[in-house]
């Protein structure tokens, strides 16, 4: 009953801060227009043929959340909405709390915040608690706390769950086991899931790593699939109801709002959409593509870069020898072996490994993105980092636990201890992945 009230009290709030924010619209609107007549008088008319501004990339490819607001919001036209969102979920260049909470169509009574929270500033493995949104007054609850799912009582009220978060195609990346969980919340409260999709940015055609045995269920990999699974978020849902890898969504009425221009040979710079940083320690495409190779140095005492102004682009320590690492070269990627003090960063890592401590270090520079096989690659240099070491650091090097939840097998450890190549990973794992690949053609939404 509580948090009945509260949905009705903020709804009453909403209604207020609507109608304030309206009329500030409006007002924006008439100061853009008379700005855009200043402009236009002092550059000359002649100016408006004389081509594209260089800085502007024109893109066709368009969201789920802009296809949902083309259609005016039509699959959820007169609902009451909960909204499971992040700083990533936008519509042009504005966020879609701000977009739906503007709508008259639309209802939102509750937000739902995943990792790193509703406006992606929180730290990794932060706990993110309940609240309220400022700008709306929608009740804010959270899926990174001590529920990792929507509870009855947070769904009081509501009568369709939209999901609309930016994923980098990473297994590990926690936001698509937020997404199942909270298709089974759905199910379970007899309410339509509905995802909007977005662009894998690292394609929909590569895979990569070890399929998840299910033995090493966790949130860092929650269905048996490869790391890098080339899945749009919209397909992974419709695979993970298909084949029954979150219990009781049978019946789910689940629904994928498409993109419409994206296909699946492009890379996020194809897209030409702008780089919004998925977490805090991602703050560009190429730290994303890199990600899912380096952050299995998160399952040893090297570091993963955290600390650093490239994260997972850069890793090291103060055993290493960088300059043997880093030789010979992996394909795609150059390797400059030198020196870096990870430090604390506000909002991107409170406390980094060798914290205030110069490291030997590997920057990696990405010279062909189209060369690039992000997780052998990661997994080779975290081999020859073992090769190098000293006989003491070997021993302490590996958290064999975490390096089993994140490789999705308990062999990995052993391999990375035999100084497998790239290429020796990729034949390891390529029967399974062609089983991958085929089960995974009826959920494609995309060519």
């Amino acid at each position: 009953m509580a948090d009945s009230k509260r949905i009705t009290t903020s709804l009453k709030y909403k209604s207020l801060v609507t109608s304030a924010k309206r009329a500030m619209v409006s007002f924006q609107r008439l100061i853009g227009v008379g700005s855009l007549v200043v402009a236009l008088l002092a550059t000359g008319c002649s100016d408006m043929s004389g081509g594209a501004d260089p800085q502007v990339r024109p893109t066709s490819v368009l969201s789920g959340a802009q296809m949902l607001s083309k259609t005016g919001f039509e699959s959820i036209k007169g609902k009451h909405v909960g909204l499971i969102v992040n700083h990533t979920s936008r519509v042009g260049n504005d966020h879609l709390i701000d977009v739906l909470s503007a709508s008259e169509e639309v209802n939102l009574v509750a937000l739902f915040g995943p990792e790193h929270g509703i406006r992606g500033d929180e730290d990794a493995g932060a706990k993110i608690e309940d609240g309220i949104d400022d700008a709306t007054g929608v009740p804010v609850f959270s899926l990174y706390g001590a529920n990792r799912r929507p509870t009855p009582e947070m769904l009081a009220g509501v009568d369709a769950l939209v999901f609309d978060i930016q994923d980098v195609g990473a297994r590990f990346y926690t936001f698509i086991s937020t997404m199942g969980l909270s298709m089974q919340s759905a199910a379970e409260a007899g309410i339509p899931f509905i995802v909007l999709d977005r662009p894998n940015p690292l394609g929909g055609m590569e895979i990569e790593g070890f399929v998840l045995d299910t033995t090493y269920t966790s949130f860092v990999g929650q269905y048996p699939i490869p790391v890098r699974y080339g899945l749009t978020m919209g397909e992974l849902a419709l695979m993970i109801k298909g084949e029954k890898w979150i219990p009781g969504i049978e019946n789910l009425d689940l629904q994928v709002v498409k993109m419409s221009g994206w296909s699946r040979d492009m890379l996020w710079p194809d897209t030409k959409l702008d780089w919004i940083p998925t977490s805090p320690n991602l703050p560009t495409f190429e730290s994303a593509l890199m990600y899912p190779g380096t952050c299995y140095f998160e399952a040893t005492t090297a570091s993963e870069g955290r600390g650093t102004d490239l994260p997972f682009l850069t890793v090291g320590a103060p055993w290493m020898n960088a300059a043997s690492v880093a030789a010979p070269e992996i394909d795609g990627m150059r390797l400059i072996p030198g020196k870096v003090t990870p430090i604390e960063m506000p909002g991107k890592s409170s406390n980094p490994k060798w914290k205030d401590a110069e490291i030997n270090s590997i920057s990696i520079e990405i010279t062909d993105l189209r060369a690039l096989r992000p997780v052998s690659a990661g997994l080779e240099l975290i081999a020859r980092m073992y090769s190098a070491a000293p006989s003491d650091i070997q021993a302490s090097l590996f958290n064999e636990r975490w390096m089993t939840l994140l490789g999705g097998t308990d062999q990995l450890t052993e391999r990375l201890k035999e100084g497998l190549s790239a290429n020796d990973f990729q034949e390891l794992w390529k029967e399974e992945l062609a089983r991958f690949d085929t089960l995974r053609k009826p959920y494609l939404l995309y060519r």
